[in-house]
């Protein structure tokens, strides 16, 4: 049975192999690359620098930076120190920072690849130490503070292999959050070895016990998804992890790192399907899937283009993907495994695996985690050992949260079949129409999946006398007339609609000027949608266009 912290299995692996590649960081076409043993000599650098600024043992420190090397580190360096690293989204604007470093009572922050410093430097108190990454082309220029090359240079690695209190708090993860402000989510040292004994002794994710794995890190190592699976799953299980240069280079540098897992959220499962259908249209693609030969050669050519075809595992999570995106990949030979959970939870409960035949469902739950369904709300209950111990300094927000009896209580709603579970919306989400009808949105949403020419939508309707669905348009969607978008949707309308009862019938729908954004408080920055966000911008138009005669409108 999996007992290791992943400080004790980084020291493990440092120790046996410390030649090994470990961290490959992409500057155009050159590639760098620090090994097993480079990394701890820098982590333990940066972890005497911290020893010697006199912080009380545990004491918080934040981390903003977009994924990179130093990120690695830095997160490595907290641990070997004794303390508690806080990670932030390197998005974040002044005013949110200020309020995140605020409630998490950060003593010290590293800051590192952002393009929004100039932005969020606002936040960040005068009297805050910072330590500051290498500066990254094409971000912004972080100016004060120690900077890390300086650090590196003048002190000497600490030695041996300090661990934190089993019992002590492993990171402090603030929930991005669809409404309201932040929480501050605990999870300790046990949270981290129980959810790792899950991932390290049945293995769910297929890793390579002899750290033949490669790792592809884009998505926020901040979320305890991307940590989880992509930081975590390398330390304990051993491997190389690649990380992304831009949005610009993302294609580039997933094909050069060729992994062996590979973790996405939905909407970047849609834009590599949309990529794909860009060069070869669906059509076309159909076409030649139906001749054995050719068909053989185009999978293999698709999964290579995308830099998948080594790929033994491929997971999406953070949110529900569409039935017909899994099969679409499923199709061309890149079955796609379904995680579920949240931060509250240590990043999973459930798993489906790409061969269990279970359409909707987000699996069975992982060894040594419970579920249940509130049998009055429909809201799906877990307990685990991977459960936080509670919300940082908001007592009344963890009772509200997690039981007497330690279920959590998760926000999604659903239903279990036979051991598997089922989400059918958010508590949150479900709201009501003028004609006192309660409507699910998720379960219309997902009707409406799978147009090419749809990239986002979200079902709205709070007091209107019908929904109403906004979408924004996938690049095949910009590319084509606007007549020929008009008339898939209608069709694509009437064929959902013909299929709801009458009070669930989307009265029209608007396709967004612009795009749901981080930048425009439509998306979280794991790229969920914020629905009531949307509501508000939409809250005075949608009655007019529910009431109106066009079914299909350009904003």
């Amino acid at each position: 049975m999996y007992d290791r912290t992943t400080l004790e299995s980084f020291y493990a692996k440092e120790a046996a192999q410390p030649d090994k590649p470990f961290l490959h960081q992409p500057f155009g076409e050159r590639w760098e690359t620090y090994s097993w043993g480079e990394t701890g000599q820098m982590a333990r650098r940066i972890a005497a620098y911290l020893r010697d600024q006199n912080l009380a043992p545990g004491s918080h420190i934040g981390l903003v930076s977009k994924n990179c090397r130093e990120w690695i580190i830095a997160d490595l360096a907290i641990m070997m120190a004794g303390h508690v690293s806080v990670p932030f989204f390197a998005t974040l604007t002044g005013e949110q920072i200020a309020e995140v470093l605020e409630l998490g009572d950060v003593k010290l922050l590293f800051a590192g690849k952002t393009e929004v410093w100039d932005g969020m430097k606002s936040g960040v108190p005068d009297d805050l130490p910072v330590i500051r990454f290498p500066h990254y082309a094409d971000n912004s220029r972080v100016e004060r503070g120690t900077a890390w090359e300086e650090i590196l240079e003048r002190y000497e690695p600490m030695s041996g292999t300090p661990v934190m209190p089993r019992d002590g708090l492993w990171t402090l993860i603030f929930t991005s959050g669809t409404t309201g402000t932040p929480k501050g989510v605990m999870l300790t040292i046990e949270n981290q070895i129980a959810l790792m004994r899950e991932l390290y002794d049945r293995n769910p994710l297929e890793n390579d016990y002899q750290g033949n794995n490669r790792y592809f890190s884009f998505l926020p190592l901040n979320h305890v998804a991307e940590r989880g699976t992509v930081e975590t799953m390398c330390l304990t299980h051993g491997g190389e992890i690649f990380f992304t240069e831009s949005i610009e280079r993302f294609a580039a540098n997933l094909q050069h790192a060729r992994p062996t897992f590979f973790f996405a959220v939905p909407r970047i499962w849609t834009k590599l399907q949309q990529g794909v259908l860009k060069k070869l249209p669906q059509e076309k693609l159909d076409t030649l899937l139906k001749i054995p030969v050719v068909s053989w050669f185009i999978k293999r050519k698709i999964r290579k283009g995308l830099g998948l075809d080594q790929s033994r595992c491929n997971v999406s999570g953070a949110a529900p993907i569409a039935q017909g995106t899994k099969a679409w990949f499923a199709r061309m030979g890149i079955p796609i495994s379904e995680a579920y959970g949240m931060t509250e939870n240590g990043a999973v409960s459930h798993m489906i695996f790409a061969d269990q035949d279970r359409p909707g469902s987000v699996g069975q739950p992982l060894p040594g985690t419970e579920c249940r369904i509130d049998p009055e709300s429909q809201e799906v209950l877990t307990r685990s050992p991977n459960t936080m111990p509670g919300y940082y300094k908001e007592p009344e927000k963890t009772a509200e949260t997690i039981d007497a009896d330690g279920w959590l209580h998760t926000g999604d709603q659903g239903r279990i079949d036979d051991g598997f579970l089922y989400l059918t919306g958010r508590v949150k989400d479900t709201f009501k129409t003028a004609k006192a009808k309660f409507i699910v949105p998720n379960e219309i949403e997902e009707k409406f999946a799978g147009n090419p020419d749809v990239d986002q939508l979200c079902i709205l309707g709070l007091g209107m006398p019908q929904p109403l669905l906004v979408v924004s348009l996938s690049e095949t969607g910009l590319e084509n007339d606007r007549e020929t978008v008009r008339a898939r949707l209608q069709q694509q309308l009437d064929a959902v609609n013909d299929k709801l009862p009458s009070y669930k019938k989307v009265a029209t729908i608007v396709v967004a000027e612009e795009p749901f954004s981080v930048e425009n408080d439509r998306l979280t920055p794991t790229l969920k949608v914020k629905r009531p966000q949307v509501h508000t911008f939409y809250r005075d138009r949608m009655e007019g266009w529910i009431m109106g005669t066009e079914r299909v409108i350009f904003e």
